[in-house]
């Protein structure tokens, strides 16, 4: 129901093992729900957010990167959601389905208690031509009054949403969007002019089903009831069969399967690509303006993903991501950009929405401008995830190998030149890692050439990768302060540092001292803060967390690893989801979510840690 709507809204009680405690401020006033509290589901096409009273406050349709239909997260009143719950106060308590991303919610209310599980449906052949969000209500004690409410949002103040009446009944229209409303066991289906309200009964062993089936610019096709309660079935199936291709046994097994499931939400199946974040916009700090559009492609993820996702055995993820990543970079390059857009276009310029943001944050924005940017990190990105790939055993093709010789010889010239640096920030200065992301390119280069998958003379790779290492060693080290600096003449750090110890730069003493200085200037508790002075304006950035234990273990720290390993698994909400970051001091979630960054650094943290011990 919307803020101001004369209904009383139930609380949602939220303790240990769902029992009846003091209420949680779930929502605010204003009908904005705490971070901490959304799951996600996803078909590989889209990601809808529920909070844990039940409400769906995110789901773009029909792609991630599209405006989203229901947007109650960045705008409570006019964002439109997906409301289930029961019509009295209720406890909670939720989990995914086994091996999957199909969710599970029972709600218990003094008259009895009722489980939901949510789904975005697959096919039989994997995803479905269209979006099909199916919740599955099941009575499990007492009798139990459900209301729903399905009222799609303005798309951040776009469009206005409409009840059209048809020959099958009333659709929803949003712009060039089609949805239909699918129940089954209903007691009551009512529609208004912007929205339609569903009441269900339950009793013990009952079954009911609230649908939504959504195409946008082609016909829509009305499913059955049925068989959208039925695709919630076949998609638990799809799921585990998926799982069943993973292979892991390790330390914090359960966080890596759950991370590896929500990673796969992320990866476009469409495309190959992996989505930095499902949504845009929710803040990094509470006090200065950092809110941005994760919702696009950008190499460095899916070169961490790669690591990850090779060494669990999964195969069409791998080939799918490298071919969707060097397609793109021939098709706009030779140069690579740091971001691309989900189909491996280029990233619209950010655009600013007139809508209150979540919790009152401005701005809210659409598209990313760092595909501008130099950012010379992005070579080490691309020839990582090449070298990765081969040495799996893998072959490049001819094409790819000319391209790649013709990126190295680039990477030659470009690295003298100052750059945004990896935190995409405005001022351009001879950043240490940039220059790193370049030594780790040619590096990889020089590899290839060897292994007889990049033709051409390599001399000049070798010589400037070794002009490089020699620059940042004379450079970018400061002995008072033990550590490598952000960039030379200053005496700032910058946590991206570890990711050099990962790469092989040094695993020696200045690395190790490094860390030392880091967790000292840039740590509070478990967590790292990407650069100086970070901490005054966002929260701790939770892959530099990850990354530092990948860090430690490769100095030859690996019990100090495995200890702060053991620390950040306190991080994950309830069910297992990730933010971009943390504040340190409450434990709240900020910045855009599911992180893929944030999981991907788990996940390879965990891999890291096994192989060393």
């Amino acid at each position: 129901m919307t803020p101001g709507d004369p209904r009383r809204r139930p609380h949602l009680h939220w303790g240990a093992d769902g029992a009846v405690a003091s209420p949680v401020d779930e929502r605010d006033d204003a009908g904005y729900a705490d971070l901490r509290s959304y799951a996600a589901i996803g078909d590989g096409r889209t990601i809808a957010l529920i909070a844990r009273d039940g409400r769906v406050d995110w789901l773009p349709l029909p792609e991630m990167d599209a405006s989203p239909v229901f947007g109650a997260l960045l705008d409570a009143e006019n964002g439109g959601c997906i409301e289930l719950c029961p019509d009295e106060d209720f406890t909670v308590v939720r989990s995914y389905v086994e091996h999957t991303n199909v969710l599970t919610t029972t709600f218990t209310t003094a008259s009895g208690s009722v489980r939901v599980t949510d789904a975005l449906n697959s096919g039989i052949a994997g995803r479905l031509p269209w979006s099909e969000l199916a919740r599955r209500i099941e009575g499990l004690t007492g009798s139990v009054r459900v209301r729903a409410a399905v009222r799609p949002g303005t798309c951040l103040n776009t469009v206005s949403p409409w009840v059209h009446q048809t020959a099958h009944g009333p659709v929803l229209r949003v712009d060039g969007l089609t949805l239909a409303v699918r129940t089954l066991n209903a007691d009551e289906v009512t529609d208004g002019d912007r929205r339609i309200d569903v009441t269900f009964t339950t009793s013990p062993g009952s079954r009911h089903l609230l649908g939504l089936v959504a195409t946008e610019r082609e016909p829509l096709f009305l499913p059955a009831a049925e068989d959208v309660d039925r695709g919630v079935d076949r998609t638990v199936d799809n799921w585990t069969a998926w799982m069943g291709e993973f292979s892991w046994t390790g330390p914090w097994e359960d966080a890596v399967r759950r991370s590896t499931l929500l990673l796969k939400q992320l990866i476009h199946a469409a495309s190959g690509s992996m989505v930095a974040a499902a949504t845009t916009s929710l803040p990094e700090s509470l006090t200065t303006s950092k809110n941005w559009d994760y919702r696009y492609a950008w190499v460095r993820d899916s070169a961490y993903a790669l690591t990850a996702l090779f060494r669990f055995g999964l195969r069409e993820e791998t080939h799918g991501a490298i071919s969707w990543l060097l397609s793109t970079v021939r098709r706009h390059g030779p140069e690579p950009q740091v971001v691309y857009s989900l189909d491996g276009g280029l990233v619209p310029e950010a655009t600013f929405r007139d809508v209150p943001g979540w919790r009152g944050s401005t701005p809210v924005v659409s598209g990313n401008n760092a595909a501008a940017q130099l950012q010379l990190g992005v070579f080490g990105d691309l020839f990582a995830i090449v070298s990765l790939y081969v040495e799996h055993g893998n072959v490049l093709d001819a094409e790819t190998g000319r391209l790649l010789a013709e990126i190295a010889d680039l990477t030659c010239d470009r690295w003298q030149s100052k750059d945004s640096g990896m935190w995409e920030l405005p001022e351009h200065r001879h950043y240490t890692t940039s220059k790193l992301g370049a030594w780790m390119a040619l590096t990889k280069a020089v590899e290839l050439a060897d292994a007889g998958q990049v033709p051409g003379d390599d001399s000049r790779w070798r010589s400037e990768a070794a002009r490089i290492r020699s620059w940042v060693e004379e450079n970018c080290w400061s002995a008072e302060r033990g550590a490598y600096v952000w960039f030379p003449g200053s005496d700032q750090l910058d946590a991206s540092i570890v990711l050099h110890a990962i790469s092989g730069f040094d695993r020696g003493e200045r690395m190790s001292s490094t860390l030392d200085a880091l967790r000292d200037e840039l740590g509070t508790g478990p967590y790292l803060h990407r650069y100086s002075g970070a901490a005054k304006e966002e929260g701790a950035f939770l892959a530099c967390s990850f990354w530092l234990v990948s860090a430690l273990t490769l100095c030859g720290r690996v019990d100090e690893a495995r200890a702060l390993m053991d620390e950040l698994m306190a991080t994950a909400n309830d069910v297992g989801l990730l933010a971009e970051m943390v504040d340190p001091a409450s434990g709240d979630f900020l910045g855009n979510l599911p992180q893929a960054l944030s999981h991907l650094a788990l996940v390879n943290a965990a891999i890291t840690v096994s192989e060393a011990t």
